[in-house]
């Protein structure tokens, strides 16, 4: 007889998908080592980062009808593809190491750490959506916050196991550390997927049941599509922009000394606002509130910000400090808590059926934004302002561009201000539909 429990058969599995492939975000930890292991520039690698997060977007807007006809099915492709894209990724780093410069273990990071990998990334983070929300009809919000937590909270605790593995690894430790956690990661993945399933009590409508094909149900309310569409997008850009710049702009400010220990703080910021912001979404009628709440709250952050040149003054007062460190834990907040409040938005307006695949087509809004964000916050730095040698907090120095992050801002709170006006005069009302009953 089947175990029917809903933390067994949707909430757990969800942490184990989620908590594997949500450490593509750990990709700072290991970048330069690969860079200089291979005898490529950093700048080349990164690249490989960036196909990751586009066809992550790009596979769940395609493989999305996948995910909605068999989650057991899609949960398996995400396992395999994530677990071979990172043995992959390990053997060309191994190649690479053998072969300096050469472009095939180059090409060879880039199919396996960015199609690959990207391919299990979109299909995984898919999978364990709406089974959460048919087993938490009545907190939809609290179960999908939970697992994209797991998802967001990953790079906290995979982190320093991956720099203790590079440390203790020792020659060739960068690509022993990919094939030994291809197999740690295919273990928690594939038990997930054993463990992940539906309410015996939902009955999946077949082809002719459900009707209207994911792409006509999204035509009823085009719209409301188009402003959810954008205002996630934009959430996204304008966070990673930031993002990318955090480090450098936490010591431009004068806090070198406590880079590591802030960048581990706002990574709570932004776990915290995938639970925190969706859970509180759950208590109110219109689920598209908590975006115009954390939209509003990003804008007013970067507005003091601005009004106090916070970042080009190089926080010469704590009040300015303060006011930089609120801004990036609002803006990681509310990166975060876009991502978990997607698919219960979208199920308030078109419904649970299809809602995997409608899902997956608003991820091609991540897939854009993660070629986007990145380069537009690097153009402005590259092309605003003149770098200034301060201290590393080591005894040593190093180059920041306050003048640059500080332009970073202008153009991010105009973008905050559309998607504001996205959530307003496009998304406008949607009441939530009402609950079943709960899956005990």
């Amino acid at each position: 007889m089947k175990v029917q429990n809903k933390w067994i058969r949707a909430a757990i599995p969800a942490l184990l998908l989620h908590c594997s492939i949500g450490t593509v975000y750990c990709w700072s930890i290991f970048s330069q080592e690969i860079a200089e292991y291979i005898g490529f520039s950093k700048s080349a690698t990164e690249w490989a980062f960036s196909f990751a997060i586009f066809f992550l977007g790009m596979s769940a807007a395609f493989l999305g009808n996948v995910v909605e006809k068999d989650i057991h099915r899609s949960s398996l492709i995400a396992a395999i593809c994530f677990a071979a894209g990172m043995a992959g990724t390990g053997f060309f780093i191994w190649y690479g190491g053998t072969h300096k410069g050469s472009p095939l273990a180059l090409i060879g990071i880039y199919v396996c750490y960015g199609f690959i990998m990207g391919i299990g990334l979109g299909t995984g983070y898919l999978s364990p959506v709406k089974t959460l929300m048919l087993w938490f009809q009545d907190r939809k919000g609290l179960a999908t916050g939970l697992a994209v937590a797991g998802f967001g909270a990953a790079k906290a605790i995979a982190s320093p196991i991956m720099q203790a593995m590079l440390d203790s690894l020792g020659e060739g430790g960068i690509y022993k550390m990919f094939l030994i956690l291809a197999a740690v990661y295919f273990v928690m993945m594939f038990v997930g997927h054993l463990l992940l399933a539906k309410p015996a009590g939902w009955h999946e409508p077949t082809s002719q049941e459900k009707g209207a094909r994911a792409i006509d149900v999204i035509k009823t309310k085009p719209v409301v599509f188009i402003g959810i569409w954008l205002m996630f997008y934009i959430n996204i850009t304008c966070g990673l922009a930031l993002i990318s710049q955090e480090k450098m702009i936490i010591k431009c400010i004068g806090l070198a000394g406590m880079a590591g220990i802030l960048s581990s703080v706002t990574a709570v910021f932004n776990a915290g606002g995938r639970l925190g912001f969706s859970a509180w979404a759950d208590t109110m009628k219109d689920r598209n509130t908590v975006y115009k709440i954390m939209i509003i709250l990003s804008i007013i952050a970067t507005g003091l910000v601005i009004l106090t040149q916070g970042i080009a003054n190089m926080g010469q007062s704590t009040l300015l400090m303060v006011l930089v460190l609120i801004l990036l834990f609002v803006v990681n907040a509310g990166y975060g808590g876009g991502f978990s409040n997607v698919p219960t938005l979208l199920s308030d307006h078109y419904g649970m059926q299809n809602i995997s695949a409608i899902h997956g087509i608003t991820l091609s809004a991540w897939a854009i934004a993660g070629l986007t964000g990145n380069q537009l916050a690097t153009f402005i730095v590259n092309h605003v302002g003149s770098p200034t040698e301060i201290s590393d907090g080591h005894g040593g120095v190093i180059s920041v561009n306050p003048t640059g992050y500080q332009a970073v801002l202008y153009v991010t709170i105009c973008l905050y201000v559309i998607a504001l006006a996205c959530s307003f005069f496009l998304v406008g009302c949607g009441k939530k539909k009402a609950a079943g009953k709960t899956a005990k």
